[in-house]
């Protein structure tokens, strides 16, 4: 199994063109309506529910953390990323980025819950993924990288198209130890990092 030998593994069309398509459109349409609500101020700039020009490492470019259709994508490829893996997960959350022109992903590694990470290409103009030591990955609309986020190096290089539509979806094994991390904390798919678990609760 190459992900075992090497770390990573390159899975084409994990999800047809035509979803992969409908994902993309959904997604920049997303982005379009959270442009306008913050411009006419019906929503704060600090509301996340739309997505965030605030990602921490492209900083401009719209993300988003956990939207309820990558979110679905996380849970029903874990059956497939098993397979590929020949582990035992649990999902810990997806993660949405729409590049510009001129975005650049510098080299870095995950946190840990991003131990079995994927990058699943749905749109826009192609651009390829780097991993360590210098392998270059190109992927088209429906294909997938399957990585060790926490342990291989990976980056993009200054982005010369004007739009690619990516998400990461996000995994750890599937161990006692890490249960306290399935869902990156949460106490459900599709809501925010730091939801607050007792409301949920009660």
């Amino acid at each position: 199994m190459k992900f075992k030998k090497l770390g990573y593994e390159v899975k084409r069309q994990v999800v047809s063109k035509e979803i992969a398509s409908l994902c993309a459109e959904y997604l920049l349409l997303k982005r379009n309506t959270a442009r306008y609500l913050y411009n006419e101020h019906y929503i704060l700039p600090v509301t996340k529910f739309y997505g965030t020009w605030h990602d921490g490492q492209v900083p401009g470019t719209w993300a988003h953390y956990g939207d309820i259709l990558m979110e679905i994508l996380l849970r029903d490829l874990k059956p497939k990323m098993e397979e590929w893996t020949g582990l035992k997960l649990l999902e810990t959350y997806s993660y949405t980025r729409i590049y510009r022109g001129g975005d650049e992903l510098i080299k870095h590694r995950d946190r840990s819950e991003c131990k079995i990470s994927t990058t699943l290409n749905l749109g826009g103009d192609l651009w390829p993924i780097f991993l360590e030591p210098n392998i270059k990955i190109n992927l088209q609309p429906g294909d997938m990288l399957i990585y060790k986020g926490d342990k291989l190096s990976h980056w993009r290089k200054p982005f010369k198209g004007n739009t690619c539509v990516q998400v990461f979806l996000h995994y750890i094994k599937n161990t006692l130890k890490n249960k306290k991390n399935h869902l990156d904390g949460r106490p459900a798919l599709a809501l925010p990092k730091f939801f607050p678990v007792k409301t949920w609760q009660k």
